[in-house]
């Protein structure tokens, strides 16, 4: 009989991927799955686009079917948060004073949704974007002639300001820095994105801060910009990025740096704690520096590979990262991590609806992105795995299929 038990904080994508590995790799011991949220794991990108437009239920997002769940034969405890981690006793503290004790932790317990610190933040109508509660509760005020302010020109900020136009609101997203995603994308991927929000008429407002929330006589939300400039709103979404839940592994004594830092077997600075997902901190060899992937594939990826290691299966995390994002009729794909020094090559026009930037570091590919490209993309994906030596004139040459470059 196997004694064993591993304990799976985080009910997510990632701790249901470790959650179902586990069981896949035949591991008969005793598996807690414990989770803040009442809901069965499920897949976070949809709650910007289809859930939160009305075209998907919340449901559709769940990783598996209730009966298959049913089977895993796990210890699912929702609504249920760790308190505290006893790394001495192996334990772990519920927020029902329930200790568990536990042979591997698997900590996937990922992020929150940033808030801001500034009059009026408390206020009803302000929302955030983070979990399938939060969709539902800002899917209700999504109605045709509605006026919304979408705070943060990154990706989240962008999808719900997408599903708002598409459900016919005015629409007007706020952002401090001087383009759009501009910690995550270069000029030429933002100026793509302006012209295409502007297209679908949503109204962009760049090198702008808010400065306070309040309600007027009439119950609207005012919007106070930085520049004395006010906006007046039926509500406020908030989308200013994601805080590791790292505070549980801090106050254990494990390694945090921007997240909980792992190798690439997923192990924390306690061999017998893995931690997977948005609250993971890993070197990516890839781009050669620590850093946290809030991605739909790391977080599924990631969980698998913790599982695995969690049973002494030898994993080496180390994928190339990819990130996509839908918005109206564009899917944008990004591959890999450039980097300034690398020499940047287009494919198609830059005005134009599809195009790729290519971004090499002497003949290598080293990244590449680009919007409504897909095909092309899966090309340049294998070029950066393979680091094949290429010639950069054939890459730009929309003639040259990608196949034969």
């Amino acid at each position: 009989m196997n004694t064993r038990t591993i304990v799976i904080v985080g009910t997510g994508q990632a701790g249901g991927w470790a959650a179902q590995t586990v069981r896949k790799e035949g591991f008969a011991g005793k598996v807690f799955l414990i989770g803040e949220e009442p809901h069965r794991p499920y897949e976070r990108p949809p709650l910007s686009k289809a859930v939160l437009s009305g075209d998907a239920s919340a449901e559709s997002t769940c990783l598996i079917n209730m009966e298959a769940f049913e089977k895993l034969g796990l210890d699912w405890r929702p609504n249920v948060r760790v308190t505290s981690i006893d790394r001495v006793g192996r334990q772990v503290l519920l927020s029902t004073g329930e200790p568990i004790g536990y042979d591997k932790l698997i900590l996937c317990n990922g992020g929150r949704a940033r808030t801001m610190n500034i009059p009026g933040a408390d206020l009803p109508g302000l929302f955030t974007l983070r979990n399938i509660d939060d969709a539902r509760a800002l899917g209700a005020v999504l109605l045709p002639g509605r006026k919304i302010v979408v705070v943060g020109g990154g990706w989240i900020g962008l999808e719900v300001a997408a599903t708002a136009r598409k459900k016919e609101m005015d629409v007007t997203v706020v952002e401090a820095m001087t383009r759009l995603c501009e910690r995550t994308v270069p000029s030429e991927i933002s100026e793509y994105l302006s012209r295409l929000h502007s297209k679908y008429g949503t109204r962009v407002i760049l090198g702008t801060g808010v400065a306070a929330f309040a309600r007027n006589a009439a119950g609207m939300v005012v919007v106070s910009l930085s520049d004395g400039r006010e906006l007046v709103c039926d509500a406020v979404v908030v989308g200013i990025g994601l805080i590791p839940n790292d505070e549980l592994a801090r106050d254990a004594g494990l390694e945090c740096d921007g997240g909980v830092v792992v190798d690439a077997q997923c192990r924390t600075s306690d061999p017998d704690i893995l931690a997977a997902g948005d609250v993971a901190a890993w070197h990516c060899s890839w781009g050669g520096r620590r850093m946290r992937l809030e991605s739909w594939q790391n977080a599924q990826e990631q969980g698998i590979a913790a599982g695995r290691s969690a049973l002494g299966i030898e994993v080496d995390h180390q994928p190339l990262p990819w990130f996509w994002s839908d918005q109206y009729d564009t899917n944008l794909q990004i591959y890999g991590m450039p980097d300034r020094s690398h020499r940047v090559v287009v494919r198609g026009d830059l005005q134009s609806d599809s195009f790729v930037l290519f971004y090499l570091d002497g003949d290598k590919v080293r990244s590449a992105m680009g919007p409504n490209a897909a095909r092309d993309l899966r090309f340049a994906r294998r070029l950066i795995e393979s680091r094949k030596s290429v010639d950069p004139n054939l890459l730009a040459d929309t003639r040259v299929a990608m196949s034969k470059v």
